[in-house]
């Protein structure tokens, strides 16, 4: 996408709470934006979708284009691709239809790995990340409640921001999503999982709980506090230098939230799968390739494995 677009295609695919937020706010703001939706279309293309929010006000979207299948809705400027990362060999299928000459790829999913697929299948130089550092659940179908955040940091899989990203990154900014394009895009992978592999992993490891439960108790407390030092040692290991202030940062911020759930822990109740290998299982083998000390996320991916096994062998 190197020539400027003024009204861009947009595709959200993978319409669950953060592909519906970022969706909506992107077609509030004028642009042409399609949905690929699975268990809400029919309410959605009857109902269009609402987002709930005390932080930046609510907003109903009555009529919303959405379909069943990707070739039904053609090539586009820009794809958002917000599937859980366990529903990656799906995007084989998904994404050509959707492709033109100067199509990108924009992933919003979390973990690690995300990038890397989607460039082995449709070629580096389409590929960017998105991080989103926000509080949102699905409440019903076509209905997500925003509780706080919403920013966007995004970059170049390939290396440094070309045109393009800033040019998507102006699209969010004019939806009122306050973005942040970056020079390395994986030093902000391993920021966020300073905040998802304790905060994620602990809802599920320490007996179904929010973050709110997890710093009240001294010692989930220090157990989050030492992976998030561990991590941070980790993506040093593997060249990415954050701060160690981090974890007083983190801290500050999942108080903020409240008892919030997030969402490996929803799906986790809900029965769907976990995202185990691209939050957890690829940053630990990571650090042991690194020789960085892993002992704090060997036991959790150790302990998240066993319940998430457990509970498909329970419900097979």
């Amino acid at each position: 996408m190197s020539r400027a677009i003024t009204h861009p295609r947009i595709a959200i695919v993978g319409s669950g709470a953060v592909g519906c937020f970022y969706g909506a706010k992107l077609l509030h703001s004028g642009l042409d934006v399609h949905f690929l939706m699975r268990s809400d279309l029919d309410h959605v293309g009857k109902d269009g979708l609402r987002i709930e929010s005390t932080a930046t006000g609510d907003l109903k979207l009555p009529k919303i284009s959405v379909y069943a299948d990707t070739a039904d809705i053609g090539p586009c400027d820009l794809v958002v691709i917000a599937l859980k990362a366990t529903d990656n060999e799906a995007l084989k299928y998904l994404i050509p239809p959707l492709l033109q000459e100067h199509t990108a790829l924009l992933t919003l999913q979390n973990g690690l790995g995300n990038e890397q697929f989607l460039a082995g299948l449709f070629g580096p130089t389409r590929v960017m990340g998105g991080l989103c550092f926000v509080c949102l659940n699905r409440v019903s179908p076509g209905v997500i409640r925003h509780i706080a955040e919403g920013r966007v940091t995004m970059g170049e899989f390939s290396g440094h921001p070309v045109p393009r990203t800033h040019d998507i990154g102006l699209w969010f900014k004019r939806a009122g999503i306050s973005c942040r394009v970056v020079d390395c895009l994986m030093t902000e992978r391993w920021r966020k999982l300073v905040w998802n592999i304790p905060f994620n992993g602990l809802a599920i490891a320490s007996g179904k709980t929010d973050t709110g439960a997890i710093l009240a108790d001294s010692y989930q407390r220090e157990r989050a506090c030492s992976l998030m030092r561990e991590v941070i040692e980790i993506a040093r290991c593997c060249g990415y230098q954050l701060p160690f202030s981090m974890v007083d940062e983190q801290l500050g911020v999942t108080r903020g939230m409240g008892a919030y759930k997030p969402s490996s822990l929803l799906d986790y109740e809900k029965g769907n799968k976990v995202e185990v290998e691209s939050i957890w299982g690829r940053p630990l083998r990571m650090g042991i390739d690194a020789g960085a000390g892993v002992r704090h996320l060997q036991e959790l991916y150790n302990e998240i494995s066993s319940v998430v096994e457990n509970r498909e062998c329970e419900s097979g």
